[in-house]
């Protein structure tokens, strides 16, 4: 086999059954007996490399010229090779590069463990880079060191929806085969990476705030429970940092955030995991507008940033994320969509009249805001595709949001809404702690008639208020969701390195 030799075109195989992974198993069980007794060591140790794949291809002129040597480690994804000469494939997280490898280089022995490889094999190569006739960057080795002897075959077959829930449950498996997945999680840590550098940038102070709360608030969410022995108490997994963030800003810390991990012991779709991570932000001495120009100097930046660009595709449709985004009030948008105008109705009757006209449900225990909120969420979110900023939340669905001046059955709230989903919720925060206190009373009722999202009693975050709560905007920014959008990613799966899932 000659430099120039091409690689031969994959065939499409059927998954193997579990019979023939086990027989594949034994088979490369054999194999690293064989290479213990030959003298090579299947679990190597430390390996000092100098180069990845791309490193090689960026920089192959120098090395070339110079005669560099260079060590790259990784996993062999094809073997190929007859008599004296053989071809390896090597994958690290930069990609792939080829391995040429001669008999009379690395010497009959050295050679031979050609035969006891296998693809997975994870190996070290040292040797010097050289472009084949036909054009492709390889290394020739000089040396070739075994570092882990894959002991399971990679499935032959991968992409495709049969094979959807086995990739979330064996991820490393999905991030092996499959370079657009990794992709996807090294663009996910550089929108993080973004998100906190603007925020940085802009004086606010990352903290970290308790993740088992005594008290489930914050959202209207149901959490998870769980029991601390020591202290003899219910403990629940947070739904949201919001009342923890919003006691710094009583204590003048005056800009905060807090990027990390919530709990809701809710459904689970492509949109909803019970795990996700979300960014809340609190800005003393600001409303809510200042928050939605934050939001969208956030998610627009960290666009340009990641991809280069505010125009995104995503699901076939593009998407222009560019400021400043549209906005409606939730009544505008119902009578936008629907030609059924809530303005100044405050009569229960006439508000069921309306939604019936428009077969929209609505429990009993729903007041007129509640009926609105069901309106909007029955025939306007999903028609929401470029970046939109809905506003004018009734105060029954908002029992933290500051109340509107114009009208104190509205708040001052906002969510955006990009190809028909919620990518935030942000608000001027209530810091009347009298109003507070009463709209906390309000949910205990609605929890005790059977409402299990309503938020509970906090009465020191009630006296936290009466310390004092500057003006104050917040805002929390779904990360996951936007990873979803910068990625172009169908699921909310496909964006978590490990979904929950219902066991086997």
């Amino acid at each position: 086999m000659s430099e120039e030799t091409q690689k031969p075109q994959a065939e499409e195989k059927e998954p193997l059954t579990e019979i023939e992974i086990n027989e594949q198993r034994q088979v490369r069980i054999d194999k690293m007996h064989k290479m213990v007794e030959a003298g090579f060591k299947p679990f190597g140790h430390k390996f000092v490399w100098t180069h990845h794949a791309k490193d090689v291809d960026e920089q192959l002129e120098a090395l070339e010229a110079g005669e560099v040597e260079v060590k790259l480690a990784g996993r062999v994804m094809a073997i190929r090779g007859h008599g004296k000469t053989a071809f390896l494939d090597l994958m690290d997280k930069t990609g792939k590069i080829q391995i040429y490898v001669r008999k009379d280089v690395l010497g009959e022995e050295n050679y031979a463990l050609i035969k006891m490889m296998d693809i997975g094999d994870i190996v070290g190569v040292t040797g010097t880079a050289f472009r084949t006739h036909m054009g492709e960057i390889s290394i020739r080795a000089t040396g070739l060191d075994v570092l882990s002897k894959s002991l399971r075959p990679l499935p032959e077959k991968w992409h495709g929806l049969k094979d959807v829930e086995m990739r979330y449950r064996q991820r490393y498996i999905d991030l092996i085969v499959n370079p657009e997945v990794r992709q996807t999680f090294m663009r996910r840590s550089q929108i993080i990476k973004s998100v906190r550098e603007i925020l940085d940038s802009q004086d606010f102070l990352e903290v970290e705030t308790p993740i088992m709360h005594g008290i489930a608030g914050g959202a209207a969410a149901r959490p998870f429970v769980t029991y601390h022995n020591a202290l003899d108490m219910e403990l629940y997994l947070r739904i949201a940092p919001e009342l923890y963030l919003k006691r710094l800003i009583v204590g003048g810390l005056e800009r905060v955030y807090e990027l990390g991990r919530v709990f809701r012991n809710e459904g689970i779709d492509i949109k909803h995991n019970p795990e996700f991570t979300m960014v809340e932000i609190y800005q003393a001495y600001a409303d809510f507008n200042d928050l939605m120009a934050l939001t969208e100097t956030i998610v627009s930046q960290t666009a340009q940033k990641v991809l280069g660009t505010m125009k995104i595709t995503y699901d076939g449709t593009e998407i222009d994320l560019t400021p400043s985004w549209p906005r409606l009030t939730m009544i505008e948008a119902v009578a936008k969509y629907t030609g059924v105008d809530f303005t100044n109705v405050t009569d229960l009757a006439e508000a069921r009249k309306m939604a019936d006209s428009i077969n929209v449900p609505y429990e009993q225990t729903f007041g007129v805001g509640k009926i609105i909120n069901a309106c909007f969420d029955e025939h306007v979110e999903d028609k929401l595709i470029q970046p939109t900023f809905i506003t004018g939340h009734p105060k029954e669905i908002s029992p933290l949001a500051k109340s509107s001046e114009a009208n104190p059955e509205i708040t001052d709230r906002f969510e955006g809404y990009v190809f028909g989903r919620e990518l935030c919720n942000g608000f001027t925060e209530l810091n009347d702690p009298i109003d507070q206190k009463e709209r906390f009373l309000k949910q205990v009722e609605e929890r005790n008639n059977g409402d299990e999202e309503a938020n509970m009693m906090d009465e020191d975050f009630v006296t936290a208020l009466e310390y004092g709560l500057p003006p104050t905007g917040g805002l929390g920014i779904g990360i996951d969701r936007l990873v979803m959008f910068l990625t172009d990613s169908d699921s909310i799966r496909d964006v978590l390195l490990f979904p929950h899932m219902r066991q086997k």
